[in-house]
C-alpha cells in the first residue's frame, strides 16, 4: 500500500491523470485486518471511506484494475469513470468508497441486513474517519445495527484531522469508541499503529457479530503523517512539525518488520526483495493503466438513460 501511494506522487508529478488521497502509514493496519478475514475464510462485505484502493484486497490481478481506475481508463474496476472515490470489486466483497463523508454507514446496514435474512455467516465491515462520526448517520446506522442485532463492524480510523480540521475542535471527547455504549453494543480501543492489536481485536469483533450478538464499534487510534490528498497539503498551524515526527516514529510497517526481524521470521535481504518486487508489480500495472483505451463517455451514457430513463 506505501509503495502504490508513493508511485501515485510520481505518476501525478509525471503528469499522468491521477487524483488521490494520501493514506500511508495509518493504512497498513487495515489491510492487516482485512487480508487475516480472508485468510480465516470469513466472508466479508467491506464498504471503504472516500477512497477505495487503500481498502481494497491488493493483489496482483486487482494493481492493473487500481490504477487504471485512477487514470480513468475503461480497464479500470468501474470502468474509469469512478475515480479513487468509487472504486467497486463486488466479488471481492468491496462495495465501494463514497464520495459522501460517512456515506458507507447506513449502506452497510444493508448487507448485513441481509447476511442476517440469508442465515450465512457472512460478516460486512464498514471502515469511516472521524470526521464521519460526527454525521447524523453515524448514529442512525448504529442504533439500527445494534436493535436488529446485524453482523456488522463499525470500523473508525481516528487519525486526529477530518481534511485540515483537528480533532479536538470537533469531539468533546477523544474516545468515539465510547458512544457504542449508548446503544448498548461493545465499544473497543485499538492501537491502529500496532498490527497484532488490530487483528486480535478485530477477530473478536467478527467472532461477536457471527455468534449473532450484532455489531461492535471499533476504533483505531491512529495519525495521518501526510497531507489530506496530492492537492491540500497541510499548513503547520494544522500539523506541528514535533507532532508528524513523533507519530511517523510509530510507522507500523516499519515496527513490525522490526519485529519481525527480531522473531527471525524474515531478514533485511528478504524485505529489500519484497520491497523490488512490489515496485516492479506497480510499474508494470502503471505502465498497463497508461497504454489502456479511455472509456466510451458516449455509451456510459446511453447506459445511464436507459437505467435511469432520463
Amino acid at each position: 500500500m506505501l509503495q502504490i501511494e508513493e508511485m501515485l506522487a510520481l505518476a501525478e508529478a509525471d503528469c499522468a491523470p491521477v487524483w488521490a488521497k494520501i493514506a500511508r502509514v495509518e493504512r497498513a493496519c487495515f489491510q492487516r485486518v482485512l487480508a487475516c478475514l480472508q485468510e480465516e475464510r470469513v466472508g466479508v462485505r467491506h464498504f471503504a471511506p472516500s477512497t477505495g484502493y487503500g481498502y481494497s484486497d491488493i493483489g496482483r490481478d486487482a494493481l492493473s484494475a487500481i490504477f487504471a481506475e485512477l487514470m480513468g481508463r475503461e480497464t479500470g474496476l468501474s470502468k474509469g469513470m469512478g475515480g479513487s472515490m468509487h472504486f467497486f470489486d463486488v466479488n471481492k466483497g468491496l462495495m465501494g468508497g463514497n464520495g459522501i463523508v460517512g456515506g458507507g454507514l447506513t449502506l452497510s446496514i444493508g448487507t448485513a441486513y441481509a447476511s442476517k435474512y440469508r442465515g450465512d455467516d457472512r460478516v460486512t465491515v464498514c471502515f469511516f474517519s472521524d470526521g464521519a462520526s460526527n454525521e447524523g448517520w453515524f448514529h442512525e446506522a448504529i442504533n439500527m445495527a445494534a436493535l436488529w442485532k446485524l453482523p456488522v463492524l463499525f470500523c473508525c480510523e481516528n487519525n486526529l484531522f477530518a481534511a485540515t480540521t483537528p480533532s479536538f475542535k470537533t469531539l468533546p471527547d477523544p474516545d468515539i469508541y465510547k458512544r457504542a455504549h449508548g446503544y448498548g453494543i461493545p465499544g473497543i480501543c485499538v492501537d491502529g499503529n500496532e498490527l497484532d492489536d488490530c487483528i486480535e481485536k478485530t477477530k473478536q469483533a467478527v467472532k461477536h457479530a457471527r455468534q449473532g450478538h450484532g455489531p461492535t464499534l471499533l476504533e483505531y487510534k491512529t495519525y495521518r503523517v501526510e497531507g489530506h490528498c496530492m492537492v491540500l497539503n497541510d499548513l503547520p498551524v494544522h500539523r506541528p512539525k514535533d507532532e508528524v515526527k513523533r507519530w511517523a516514529a510509530k510507522d507500523p510497517i516499519k515496527l513490525y518488520s522490526k519485529k519481525l526481524i527480531r522473531e527471525g521470521k524474515i531478514t533485511q535481504a528478504d524485505l529489500k526483495t519484497i520491497g523490488q518486487e512490489v515496485e516492479r508489480e506497480i510499474a508494470e500495472a502503471i505502465e498497463f493503466a497508461k497504454n489502456s483505451p479511455k472509456p466510451d463517455t458516449q455509451a456510459f451514457l446511453k447506459k445511464a438513460e436507459e437505467r435511469y430513463a432520463i
